[in-house]
């Protein structure tokens, strides 16, 4: 089963010096329906104008997941730890009480990321802060249990699958989960399972995938878009 959720029905905020769309609640949005998606807390689009900055804060224990769309980041740690990202890199950061995290815009242009946190298993260990290059291919693993073909190493069950095709291309993508999640970043895509009619997102809406065991992305425009599989 595959239901839509459209961008415009997310919450959005915008306070000058940073603008977001929320996929499900967070800050000042909250919408009891909507408080996550199995260990899928978060899934917010922001923006931060040049030179803006998130202080140092706590998080939940949480792996938060950045991918770069525009612009150069600067993520900090109170351990001492720090790393720049660019646009075409994932950075994650994870969370773990006590300690403190900071980003950056330190580009000439508005950073545009989007974000993800996942719920981190408490008896799982990973590096503090990491990073990759997204493979610039049509079908590639983000970010996996076991850092899979060089993907991000989660501590959590879940799969990040990067899409990225041309007008016309297709992919086909196996789901280990009972649950999934696609986002589409840009374009538009037909999603295609044996249970029901295809459906259709455009730019920036989601969809939840329930019980199915693989699923179709047919690009209609060129297409960028996340599926995160949730097995955990």
């Amino acid at each position: 089963m595959i239901t839509n959720r459209t961008a415009k029905q997310c919450g959005h905020a915008d306070y000058g010096w940073l603008q977001a769309r929320y996929t499900f609640s967070f800050g000042h949005y909250f919408d009891p329906q909507m408080l996550g998606y199995a260990s899928l807390r978060v899934l917010n689009q922001e923006v931060l104008a040049v030179g803006a900055a998130f202080q140092p804060r706590t998080y939940p224990q949480a792996d938060i997941v950045n991918l770069i769309l525009q612009g150069r980041a600067e993520y900090r740690d109170s351990q001492g730890n720090h790393i720049q990202a660019n646009v075409g890199e994932a950075v994650m950061l994870s969370a773990r009480a006590g300690i403190t995290y900071s980003e950056h815009n330190i580009g000439t242009v508005p950073l545009t990321r989007l974000q993800l946190w996942l719920d981190a298993c408490p008896s799982r260990e990973n590096p503090l802060i990491q990073k990759i290059e997204v493979v610039d291919t049509s079908h590639s693993l983000l970010a996996s249990p076991d850092g899979e073909d060089g993907s991000l190493t989660l501590r959590q069950q879940a799969w990040i699958h990067h899409v990225d095709l041309a007008a016309g291309q297709s992919v086909t993508v196996d789901i280990k989960g009972s649950r999934a999640y696609l986002q589409s970043i840009h374009g538009t895509v037909c999603i295609e399972n044996h249970h029901a009619n295809p459906k259709t997102l455009i730019c920036g809406d989601g969809a939840f995938i329930h019980d199915e065991q693989h699923i179709r992305l047919q690009a209609v425009t060129p297409l960028r878009a996340l599926l995160i599989d949730l097995a955990g």
